[in-house]
């Protein structure tokens, strides 16, 4: 199977520059009891499939990375690659997300390494939509 990678500057590799950004509207979400909320009328990164955030702060106890696949469904990350521990980005129109590093380790939506040095999978959360709202379940 041939993975599909993003196109990334060396410098980017090198240092792990991370293309996806933290939301617009920092209101956008909330975490309490061991919940993000997302308002999704307020993420507009996520109003369209390949649409991704990266949350962190807020007393949250690990980065998240939030990507509207392309399969429709919002999935949820530890956005820590289980490599060399660098963020992750989605990659578009190949339903995987992938290590903003030289090795490039790639991930399936359900956190199955499928490319790169990564032995182990990429820790993934429960997402639900209630209304217009994405909960992550940090469980």
């Amino acid at each position: 199977m041939a993975v599909k990678t993003l196109k990334r500057g060396i410098f980017q590799r090198i240092f792990g520059i991370c293309a996806t950004k933290p939301p617009a509207d920092d209101g956008c979400w909330s975490v309490s009891g061991g919940k993000i909320a997302i308002d999704l009328d307020r993420a507009a990164e996520l109003s369209g499939t390949g649409g991704a955030i990266r949350l962190e702060g807020k007393a949250l106890p690990e980065k998240v990375l939030v990507v509207h696949g392309d399969d429709g469904a919002y999935h949820a990350f530890h956005n820590k690659c289980q490599h060399m521990g660098r963020r992750l980005d989605p990659v578009p129109e190949a339903g995987t997300v992938q290590c903003c590093s030289v090795n490039k380790t790639t991930y399936e939506y359900d956190g199955k390494p499928v490319f790169g040095p990564a032995k182990g999978p990429l820790k993934t959360y429960p997402v639900a939509v209630e209304e217009n709202r994405l909960i992550v379940t940090l469980a």
